[in-house]
């Protein structure tokens, strides 16, 4: 039979977010109203603890903190380089988070980290660092609030769409609306003009294309920034929200035309993030497309590239299988029973494409963006440089329960890492972007 997938007509479509899982009306409602209504803890492997080690490990525990923000004030609390700070992932902004760092410094010094909404605990010395992707996975306790439907119609939404998700065995991978930014959607747009070689599209994109739901000191700077070539008048102006846009702008007051440089100032895996988001919303549109032809997520089709997964349930991407008329039923059977999973490309310099239909999916968005391989090798800037990967199709849940709480209903949860929690969700609530 050939699933029929429910189409989405909010904005999450210009993210490549085209459709839903579950064909069953959505409770609406809003997240994060409070950074309480999100909690999210990482699920981590523990670097050995070594009494002689140069690194302090320690759980942190922030409340509403944006990662790389988070990092710099650290870093000028301790008095070291950012870059001697390590995690293993960024984190919601608006939530309270636990999570696993690194500080290249002596123990001593962690007494100097003094900020507001933000606690160390756990600490010990280790010989290594943590690093970004250096986790597990994450488990997320998460409150909507300001449903759509009366609260007896609830139990029956959420029953109906967790049985669709354990029948599929999980929901549509999509990169979420944080990967490209909730409040501005452009993350994704900034890493077009780096991998087209437009470096002062990239960082006039970045500092002044306008957000929906921002401030509006903070979009009177963009336009400002947009209309005038004159940065260095408006920089008295700029809120502290727009850190990294000042950093950019400082930087080209100071040396006019050098746009390389301007972006070269950002944190590293900030820069990563650009085209990470470009190849995201490739990746979105890719999988949409699967879904709107109607093939499955949980089976596999001829020329479809299956990544097997280790015993840790880790997926092994450097030993993908293409589905070929020999082994098909093999591995159909694999991944029905979670060892495997259908891909679709995260196209880069070393990108490889599928085979069959989804090869053809594949070809034709690349085809309709006019790019190709060389485009993800960034001169000058190596960071913003990608070779590429591939995603599951399909992020598996485990430990879902649903509870309905005054004024709507509490999820827990847990997915492996890189995956996204308001991509389940949205299968939930059905709302517009801007609630997510």
């Amino acid at each position: 039979m050939i699933p029929s997938y429910r189409e989405c007509r909010t904005a999450e479509a210009d993210i490549g977010m085209s459709f839903y899982l579950s064909d069953i009306n959505g409770t609406g409602g809003r997240l994060k109203k409070i950074p309480e209504d999100f909690i999210v803890k990482e699920i981590s492997d523990r670097p050995e603890p070594a009494v002689d080690g140069r690194f302090v490990i320690a759980e942190v525990t922030s409340r509403n903190w944006e990662t790389n923000r988070l990092v710099r004030l650290m870093s000028r609390g301790l008095g070291i380089s950012r870059e001697k700070i390590g995690f293993g992932g960024t984190k919601d902004k608006r939530a309270v988070t636990t999570q696993l760092m690194s500080f290249e410094c002596r123990m001593g010094l962690m007494g100097r980290i003094t900020l507001k909404d933000v606690e160390i605990g756990n600490a010990y010395t280790a010989r290594r660092g943590i690093q970004i992707g250096d986790l597990k996975g994450n488990s997320f306790t998460i409150r909507v609030r300001e449903c759509d439907v009366p609260e007896s119609d609830i139990p029956g939404i959420l029953d109906g769409v967790s049985s669709a998700v354990t029948a599929a065995g999980g929901f549509p991978n999509y990169f979420g609306v944080q990967r490209f930014g909730v409040v501005r959607p452009i993350t994704h747009k900034v890493g077009e003009f780096i991998i087209r070689g437009d470096l002062e599209g990239a960082v006039r994109c970045y500092v002044s294309d306008p957000a929906l739901y921002e401030d509006e000191s903070a979009a009177n700077v963009r336009r400002s920034l947009s209309e005038e070539d004159d940065w260095s008048s408006i920089l008295k102006d700029m809120p502290d929200s727009l850190s990294y846009e000042k950093i950019m702008v400082e930087h080209i007051v100071s040396n006019p035309g050098d746009w390389m440089g301007a972006i070269g100032k950002l944190p590293k895996n900030l820069q990563m993030m650009f085209v990470h988001a470009y190849q995201s919303y490739l990746f979105n549109r890719m999988l949409s497309e699967r879904m709107r032809r109607g093939l499955p997520l949980n089976s596999p089709v001829l020329g479809d590239v299956v990544i097997p997964l280790d015993a840790d349930r880790i997926p092994q991407h450097e030993s993908p299988v293409v589905t070929t008329k020999n082994n098909i039923d093999l591995i159909a059977k694999k991944i029905t029973s979670g060892r495997a999973f259908v891909t679709i490309t995260l196209f880069g310099s070393e990108g490889r494409i599928s085979e069959g239909e989804m090869g053809e999916i594949e070809g034709s968005v690349i085809g309709s963006e006019g790019i190709s391989e060389k485009d993800f090798i960034v001169p000058g800037l190596p960071h913003c440089s990608s070779k590429g990967s591939r995603r599951e199709v399909l992020c598996p849940v485990a430990d879902l329960s649903h509870r309905v709480a005054e004024g709507g209903y509490e999820m827990s949860f847990s997915l492996p890492k890189g995956n996204y929690a308001t991509c389940l969700l949205r299968e939930y609530m059905k709302s517009d972007m801007d609630k997510y």
